[in-house]
C-alpha cells in the first residue's frame, strides 16, 4: 500500500481517513479512533495529508508534520465543492483528499503554540467583555423599572448603582440582586484587566505587533490579534487580497460583462474585522479634532457616503496598511511623510 495523498476528516473521537496512490486509485478507507491516530501515522510513509480548518486542525498539523508528513489545512467552504452527494465522514474524507490536490487551492498556514495561546487570550477576553455587557444591560434594565436611569458607560453605571443603594424605597430583594450584579461586573472587570496585562506583555515582546500598533485606530488589542492570526503575510498577494480575506471588500455578483457590487462579503475572520471597524470608527469620531491627511480623506468620503459605510471603507484601508507593514517589515509613516 503506497499512499501518496490522504484526506483526513478530523473529529473528537472517531477520525476518517481516505488515501490514494500515485495513480489516483483509492487504496485506503479507514476509520481511526483517537488512540489509533499516532501509531497509524507514525508507521505510514511520509505523504501529503489534507485536513479542514477546525478547532484541532493546527494541533494535528503540528503533530503529523513532526512525523515527516506534509500537512495542509483548507477552509471547509473550499472543500464543500468536492463533496459528491450526501453527508458522512467517509464522503467528507474523500472530498478533502480530492481538494488538497488542486493546484489553485488556498491553504491555511499552521499556527504555532504561542500564536494559538495569544488568540485563546483574545477569544476569552471577547467572551468576558460580552458577558460584562450582558450583565450591565441587565442591571440598567432592572433599575429602569424603578425609575433609575443613567447615561451609557460603565463609569455612569457605577454612579447609577450608588444611587440605587441609597434609595431606601427599593425592597431588600432588589438590593440583594443589585449586589450580585455589581459584584459580577467587578469580577469581570478584573478578569479583563488581567488579560489586557498579558496581551500588553506579549505586545512588548513582539516586534510585528509593536509596528502595527502605530497605525491610527490599531491599538494593542488589534495589533496583537493581527500579529497572532496572520502567520505568513506573504500568502496574500496584495493588501486588497488581505482585506478580502477579512471580509472587508464588496461581494461581487457579476455576469454577462456587467459588474455588480453589493455589501461587504463578511467572509474570513470576523473577530479581526470587528476590531478594525471599531478602530476605524474611533478614528472617525476624532477626525474633526485631530485633522490629518487620513481624516481629510474620511471627511471627504462622509460628504458622499453614510457614516457606517465610511467606517468600513476606512477599516479596509487600515487592513491594507497593516498588510504592507507586515510584508515589508517597515514602520508606519503618516501620509505625506517621506520614506
Amino acid at each position: 500500500m503506497n499512499i501518496t495523498t490522504l484526506g483526513l476528516d478530523l473529529a473528537k473521537s472517531v477520525f476518517q481517513a481516505h488515501g490514494i496512490d500515485a495513480c489516483g486509485k483509492t487504496v485506503l478507507v479507514k476509520k481511526l479512533h483517537r488512540k489509533q491516530m499516532l501509531p497509524f501515522f507514525s508507521k505510514l510513509a511520509p505523504c501529503l495529508i489534507g485536513v479542514e480548518a477546525c478547532a484541532t486542525a493546527h494541533h494535528w498539523a503540528r503533530t503529523l508534520t513532526a512525523m515527516g508528513h506534509d500537512v495542509r489545512i483548507m477552509p471547509p467552504s473550499y472543500v464543500k465543492g468536492y463533496v459528491k452527494r450526501g453527508k458522512s465522514d467517509a464522503i467528507d474524507a474523500e472530498a478533502i483528499c480530492e481538494a488538497v490536490q488542486r493546484p489553485t487551492m488556498r491553504f491555511v498556514p499552521v499556527k504555532t503554540v504561542e500564536q494559538q495561546s495569544v488568540l485563546m487570550a483574545h477569544r476569552t477576553r471577547s467572551l468576558i467583555v460580552r458577558q460584562r455587557t450582558m450583565t450591565a444591560n441587565a442591571l440598567r434594565a432592572h433599575l429602569a423599572e424603578f425609575g433609575l436611569v443613567a447615561n451609557p458607560g460603565i463609569a455612569n453605571l457605577v454612579k447609577l448603582a450608588a444611587r440605587a443603594f441609597a434609595d431606601e424605597a427599593l425592597p431588600a430583594y432588589a438590593h440583594r440582586a443589585l449586589e450580585i450584579l455589581i459584584r459580577r461586573i467587578t469580577e469581570l472587570n478584573e478578569e479583563i484587566g488581567e488579560l489586557d496585562k498579558e496581551l500588553r506583555i506579549w505586545h512588548a515582546e513582539n516586534e510585528a505587533s509593536r509596528r502595527l500598533a502605530a497605525i491610527p485606530g490599531v491599538g494593542v488589542i488589534t495589533a496583537t490579534a493581527i500579529a497572532a492570526t496572520v502567520t505568513d503575510p506573504d500568502q496574500f498577494q496584495s493588501g486588497r487580497q488581505f482585506a478580502a480575506w477579512l471580509g472587508l471588500t464588496p461581494q461581487q455578483q457579476s455576469t454577462g460583462g456587467k459588474t455588480r457590487l453589493g455589501g461587504i462579503s463578511k467572509q474570513g475572520d470576523r473577530y479581526l474585522r470587528r476590531l478594525l471597524v471599531v478602530g476605524a470608527t474611533a478614528v472617525m469620531r476624532h477626525a474633526k479634532r485631530n485633522p490629518t491627511p487620513m481624516t481629510d480623506w474620511v471627511n471627504g468620503l462622509l460628504e458622499k457616503k453614510p457614516f457606517r459605510l465610511a467606517s468600513v471603507a476606512l477599516a479596509n484601508k487600515l487592513a491594507r496598511i497593516a498588510w504592507a507593514i507586515l510584508t515589508r517589515g517597515e514602520t508606519y509613516r503618516p501620509y505625506g511623510q517621506p520614506a
